[in-house]
């Protein structure tokens, strides 16, 4: 499905890869949205305004944001009727041509999100659960790289995490890789940002060389930990990661496999064997002592 990118050239940079701004229903400009990551530390922002008329279609021109140091990704987040059960989807495309034209009369959300892709996007399944997109929805979205499987505003209202539809995607032989983001609008109400990210591996901080990293899935995502090395030998796999009290393999067959850490977090890196999801896939969580959480793309392994 993927190649692992631990061992890959480069190094990883920290990005938000859903992002909202004064130019759709975000409550900052573009400019003070950068600057916030920024100074957080983040290498890369995608700023992802909502595609739609009442906000004249925009896809927000970040080009002049770039900084050393600290780039950006043109995108947006595209909508257009409907799903079984809400009246419109929600596609993230990070990569679009800022001339990207809106939906034609009559024009799915597929269809949308196919002409995305062509047009050179990183497209994803933007938070299933927020949205309640069923499966049957999700096969229809074909053209999708990636599931949202983490939404940080959407865990405000107890639907942030999407695995289980991830999940049975690939055991439906979907190749999908997985990531986090904060979908952050910045309004009084909502969590603050900063919260959920992708760390992406590349040769350089440039918006090619990150996208292509996307799309290939080279990359982790985050709410805290980091992952530091992952790697298959001899039917096992090896961790190795920030101080943690948990890292746990799961994958295409019900069970697991664990190691806990002891109290304060201290556990680094450990061997699980995999047997139990040969010919199926895997993927790594690692849990710090906050509860907060780290996983590797869904890892082939028949």
């Amino acid at each position: 499905m993927i190649a692992l990118p631990f061992g890959l050239p480069g190094r990883f940079w920290r990005g938000n890869l859903h992002t909202h701004t004064d130019r759709s229903d975000g409550a900052l400009s573009p400019e003070e949205t950068a600057r916030r990551y920024r100074d957080a530390g983040y290498d890369f922002l995608a700023v992802t305004d909502h595609f739609r008329p009442v906000h004249g279609y925009p896809v927000t021109d970040t080009r002049p944001l770039r900084t050393p140091g600290f780039t950006t990704l043109i995108g947006a987040e595209l909508h257009a009727p409907r799903t079984e059960f809400t009246s419109e989807w929600h596609i993230l495309a990070v990569g679009l041509p800022l001339d990207f034209a809106p939906p034609s009369p009559g024009e799915s959300g597929p269809e949308l999100a196919r002409r995305a892709r062509a047009a050179g996007a990183f497209v994803g399944m933007a938070h299933p659960a927020a949205s309640l997109l069923t499966e049957a929805d999700a096969q229809r979205l074909d053209a999708a790289h990636a599931v949202e499987v983490y939404n940080a505003l959407s865990a405000h209202e107890d639907r942030g995490d999407s695995w289980h539809l991830a999940e049975t995607l690939l055991n439906r032989g979907r190749r999908l890789h997985a990531y986090a983001a904060d979908d952050a609008h910045f309004q009084p109400q909502d969590p603050p940002g900063c919260a959920a990210w992708v760390q992406v591996r590349a040769t350089e901080l440039a918006p090619g060389a990150l996208l292509a990293a996307l799309k290939a899935g080279h990359y982790y995502s985050s709410t805290g930990p980091e992952l530091f090395d992952v790697s298959l030998a001899d039917g096992r796999i090896t961790v190795r990661c920030s101080p943690a009290r948990k890292v746990l393999v799961t994958g295409g067959r019900p069970g697991k496999q664990v190691v806990a850490g002891r109290v304060g977090g201290e556990l680094t890196g450990c061997t699980l064997p995999l047997a139990m999801f040969r010919d199926t896939w895997c993927r790594v969580t690692v849990e710090d002592a906050q509860g907060r959480r780290a996983w590797s793309n869904p890892i082939q392994l028949g």
